[in-house]
Order: C-alpha cells, then sequence, then structure tokens
C-alpha cells in the first residue's frame, strides 16, 4: 500500500468503530440493570468478552471495505457491493437500538437476520471485487452467526 491510501484506510476503519461506537451508546447503559436482569442461555460470554470482539471485527470491516475501495479507483463498479456494505453496518447499529435501547429481543432477533443475510450478501458482492476483503468479513459473519443464536435464546428465555 502506497502512503497515499493510508488516510483512506484510517477513514474506512473509523467509519466502522464509529457505527459501534454510536451503537454502544444504547448497549451501556442497558446491560447493568435490563440485560442483567435477563435469562441467559447457558452459552452466553461473559459482558467483558463483547468489546474487543466487536472493536476487531469493526476493524477488519473497516480494511474490507478499504480493499473494495481502492478497487473501485480502478474503475471496477463498486456501487452494489458497497450499497450492501452501508446496508448491513446500518443494520449493525439499528440492532443496539431496538435489543438494548428498546429492550426487544424479538425485534433484535428480526434485525440480527436482516444483518446476517446483508452480511452474506456483502461477502458475496466483494469476492467478485476482492476475495481478502470478503475473507475479512467471515469471522464477522461467523460472529453474527453465533449472536444470532444468543439473541433467539434470550427471546425464548424471556
Amino acid at each position: 500500500m502506497d502512503s497515499k491510501g493510508i488516510p483512506t484506510l484510517i477513514a474506512a476503519i473509523l467509519l466502522c468503530e464509529a457505527a459501534g461506537l454510536v451503537g454502544s451508546i444504547f448497549t451501556f447503559p442497558s446491560i447493568p440493570g435490563w440485560y442483567a436482569t435477563l435469562n441467559k442461555p447457558s452459552f452466553s460470554p461473559p459482558n467483558w468478552v463483547f468489546g474487543p470482539v466487536w472493536t476487531t471485527l469493526y476493524a477488519l470491516m473497516g480494511i474490507s471495505l478499504y480493499l473494495v475501495w481502492k478497487k473501485g479507483q480502478e474503475k471496477i463498479n463498486i456501487k452494489i457491493p458497497l450499497i450492501f456494505f452501508g446496508i448491513q453496518l446500518f443494520l449493525n447499529f439499528l440492532w443496539s437500538i431496538l435489543f438494548f435501547g428498546l429492550h426487544s429481543p424479538v425485534l433484535g432477533l428480526i434485525c440480527i437476520i436482516l444483518l446476517w443475510l446483508s452480511i452474506a450478501a456483502t461477502i458475496l458482492s466483494f469476492y467478485t471485487i476482492s476475495r481478502n476483503a470478503a475473507y475479512l468479513l467471515i469471522p464477522y459473519l461467523l460472529w453474527v452467526s453465533f449472536a444470532s443464536i444468543l439473541n433467539a435464546a434470550v427471546w425464548m428465555l424471556n
């Protein structure tokens, strides 16, 4: 990577991290109160795990976004893949509002299913442009798969 690409890479990572940061405004206040009172499945990780995992996933998302954006500078049509990326990033943020902000596991479950589908669509569309960009999103899809099961279990147990 040449030094001209570094600001764009940093911007892409910061964009994704910002989505997580804004979502955390709805998450953090609910953890010690509402979320602590919920029945959770035995496979629910401790709360401290989520911050480092999401921070890492947002960084990988940003790098993935950068790789596709960089290919777009080579006159490759990246409009549809970027729309998919934007949709999944929005749904990621929206999940925090629905699940934690509105205290609604059922709305969170609906949202996270849509999120999973949009991540899968993003991966498939990124793959045609940059395989590395697509591969960087696989841990995100796996984590959201786990989070979907966790969300469903919380909904069923409460």
